[in-house]
């Protein structure tokens, strides 16, 4: 009843505020566009290329550095087309053009040798992503923005790919293709960063929502498979994302107020606008929205993160970014809250986080360019986990690690029809250890004496790459590469071949192959309890792509792709020979503490085959249509094939909208998948140890039920003389599904109990820009 009360006066806030703004003068305000048009593969400015705004006779042509204004364009929402002479046309949608201020829109236009040869090539809704063909996906600020199941994170727009797995709505780890979240790289700039999200897992990837402010975000390329040797030390995706530059014109500022958290955003220009620089503060009110509305939980985290960018234009050809980005979490919780939230396990977290990077970006010539960063990444974990039952310390957790990266990439076209890339980087990761683990009983029921781990950690991972690509027919492109890698860890060098193939059958319908070999280092939380295990192999994974892509229309796009990962070298206990513990940590850090001794025999493999219908925003309704079954196993260390902990085989979803005018947008998401897999307790077992005891004969052969949620949303958009306001209103799982998120063991009333996802969930924003 609280919730449908809080719907009800959010939503008589909406309408009084739309009645409100029917007494604001029609007047027709008006913004402007401005950006640069450059060549894809070298980055060269490309005079008089055409834009012109869709479906308007607005337009303009790029000067001679590139550089283009529309000045005097009604406020709205367009889409914007680039053409020049010999290159392939690209069309931007969800253009935004707001009230007094400039919006700015780049464009890289690629060779078009295809039309060239007298060939009309449609589209340029879809251009190829950084020249990748298979397994890529591009999404701009706005697609990210106005996601009904985004909620202003970006991880969880990726998350409605048919290649990502769905988990838990308290977490954004990315599953994808049967990976753990750890698989997964993100880059930010030419800036490495190892984990964008509040409330990290130590050693992975995932978290419980993102730390980056989708306004700084221009545009997000991912990659589920497949990618370039660029990008090494990752088995499963890559996530590229490039933050706009802030306003050259003139001092801006907004200020964002949504279900979670408070917000403030300034730009301005730098040095007469030779520069520019873009900052943001957030800091979360989650403890004063879970005392106000049952969300199905007393949890009150907190949390805050700070971001910020600066560009310098040393001259036409070389450019400076500075980037910052700061977090820090705080968790506090006693006996009582871990009762009134089934929890076996109550903690006290305290987590920071910053990543700080420069990033040179130089045009060598007309045919090349090349970027090249530098970076710091510090990470500090205090946490104490105690049990619920007997209030016994489990866990005390003080650990910090500091990251050194340097990352170069150069591109250069030898001609119209081959290019090289190449590059070099190199990690120094220095961590230290101060943790005590309590005496307590393994899942598996297994007594373990307490553990003290003291220790510091230093290692240091160097690598380079090559890609070759050709293009030795108008319809057929070819692109090999290699890379090498050498870790002080364990001594080894890795040799990682890559290859792509894709195939014009017609001007709409391409053909698309990828093979190659991918490593990653083994998480240093788990090598630092033994040094022994530092001899362990990396983990291996070997990709397999075969796909076709056609366009039914201009902007819509189908894409169906199948795909093989075979992986080997996962570590493997002989204690407990049946579970594959590179999973096991993201559900049960206990695994961590208690191998001693591991070997590096485990096998895995994932395979299955995607569907996906994208539709760009060219007339009022947009979406993404996806449908995929896999299959993710592992050999445990009895080689018994077993189902990994993200096999859930099938998922179905639907993200889209329909925007009948500039001020009014209504959007929904909806996914369908099948349960995960988990494994049962032994009730007889778990009531003699007073404690959660697994069925070691029984690992992962149940499963969760299916997971489904519908998530809704409106958003109402103002513009006014000199300032404008975004309005949403979003109603997280609209269905109220009780989708389970795990089974617990209840040790007061000794039974199985079950732990639900967050029900229906109404959620607000307000954006005011000014």
């Amino acid at each position: 009843m609280e919730v449908i009360k809080t719907m009800r006066r959010l939503i008589h806030f909406m309408l009084f505020s739309f009645i409100m703004t029917l007494t604001v003068s029609a007047r027709q305000y008006t913004g402007s566009i401005k950006g640069q048009v450059v060549e894809s593969d070298t980055q060269a400015p490309l005079p008089g290329a055409n834009v012109l705004i869709l479906d308007t006779t607005l337009g303009a042509a790029s000067d001679n550095e590139g550089f283009f204004a529309i000045d005097d364009v009604p406020a709205g929402s367009y889409s914007l087309q680039f053409q020049f002479i010999g290159y392939q046309k690209v069309v931007k949608t969800d253009v935004i053009v707001k009230s007094n201020r400039v919006t700015t829109v780049n464009a890289e236009l690629r060779f078009a040798v295809v039309e060239m040869q007298g060939i009309t090539v449609t589209g340029g809704y879809f251009p190829e992503t950084d020249a990748q063909a298979v397994s890529a996906i591009n999404f701009s600020n706005e697609e990210i923005r106005r996601s009904a199941g985004s909620h202003g994170d970006v991880s969880r727009i990726i998350a409605m790919l048919p290649s990502v797995a769905p988990t838990t709505d308290q977490t954004n780890n990315l599953v994808v293709r049967g990976g753990n979240p750890g698989e997964n790289a993100f880059y930010v700039d030419n800036v490495q960063i190892p984990n964008i999200n509040h409330f990290p897992t130590e050693g992975s990837a995932g978290g419980a929502l993102g730390i980056l402010n989708v306004d700084f975000i221009d545009d997000v390329d991912f990659y589920a498979g497949g990618f370039s040797s660029a990008y090494g030390d990752r088995l499963s995706s890559v996530m590229d994302i490039t933050f706009r530059e802030g306003s050259r014109e003139r001092l801006t500022g907004q200020v964002d107020l949504n279900w979670a958290g408070f917000g403030i955003v300034g730009e301005g220009p730098l040095a007469r606008q030779k520069g520019a620089w873009l900052f943001s503060a957030r800091k979360s009110y989650l403890d004063l929205v879970v005392r106000a509305i049952d969300v199905g939980n007393t949890i009150a985290p907190r949390y805050g993160d700070y971001q910020g960018k600066m560009v310098y234009d040393i001259n036409q050809n070389h450019k400076i970014s500075l980037l910052a980005v700061w977090s820090e979490d705080a968790n506090r919780a006693d006996k009582q809250t871990a009762i009134e939230n089934d929890m076996i396990v109550f903690m006290n977290q305290d987590i920071q986080q910053n990543t700080m990077g420069v990033n040179w970006r130089a045009l060598w010539s007309a045919n090349g360019y090349s970027n090249t960063s530098f970076a710091y990444t510090m990470e500090r974990y205090d946490e104490e986990a105690f049990d619920t039952g007997t209030e016994d310390l489990l866990m005390d957790n003080d650990s910090w690690r500091h990251l050194f990266a340097l990352r170069n990439s150069s591109h250069f076209r030898l001609s119209p029809s081959s290019f090289i890339d190449f590059g070099l980087d190199g990690k120094l990761a220095i961590a230290q250890f101060h943790n005590f683990y309590g005496e307590q009983i393994d899942p598996a029921g297994k007594p373990l004496p307490p553990l003290r781990v003291e220790n510091k950690s230093r290692a240091n991972l160097i690598g380079g790459f090559f890609n070759y690509s050709l293009l030795p027919f108008e319809k057929m492109t070819i692109r090999l590469g290699c890379r090498v890698d050498h870790s002080s860890m364990n001594g080894n060098v890795q040799f990682a071949p890559r290859a792509e193939f894709s195939f014009r059958l017609s001007p709409v319908t391409t053909l698309q192959a990828s093979a190659g070999l991918y490593y990653q280092q083994l998480p240093i939380e788990l090598l630092s309890k033994n040094r022994d295990l530092l001899q362990l192999k990396s983990t291996r994974a070997a990709h397999f792509i075969f796909g076709v892509s056609r366009l039914l229309t201009e902007n819509t796009k189908f894409t169906c792709e199948l795909y093989r990962k075979d992986y080997d070298h996962f570590p493997l206990s002989a204690e407990q020979p049946q579970f594959f513990i590179i999973d096991e940590p993201f559900y049960n850090n206990g695994f961590y503490r208690q191998h001693q001794e591991l070997f590096d025999i485990g096998k895995a493999y994932s395979e299955g085959i995607e569907m996906m219908v994208q539709k760009k925003l060219a007339k009022n309704i947009y979406g993404l249509a996806s449908l995929s079954w896999f299959r993710s196993r592992y050999q445990d260390y009895d080689q018994t094939w077993r189902d990994r902990l993200f096999d859930q085989r099938m998922i179905a979803s639907i993200e889209g909208g329909y925007k009948p005018s500039n001020k009014w947008e209504f959007s929904l998401h909806w996914i369908y998948s099948g349960g995960r897999p988990y494994t049962p307790f032994d009730v007889e077992k778990s009531i003699e140890a007073n404690t959660g005891v697994l069925n070691s004969n029984l690992v992962n052969q149940a499963r969760y039920p299916h997971f489904n949620y519908l998530n809704l949303r409106v958003d109402r958009r103002w513009h006014f003389s000199r300032t404008n306001l975004v309005l949403y209103l979003s109603v997280y799982n609209a269905l109220n599904r009780q989708n389970v998120s795990a089974y617990y063991w209840n040790s007061a009333e000794e039974r199985i109990d079950t732990i639900y996802q967050w029900g229906s969930l109404p959620i607000f924003g307000i954006e005011y820009e000014f």
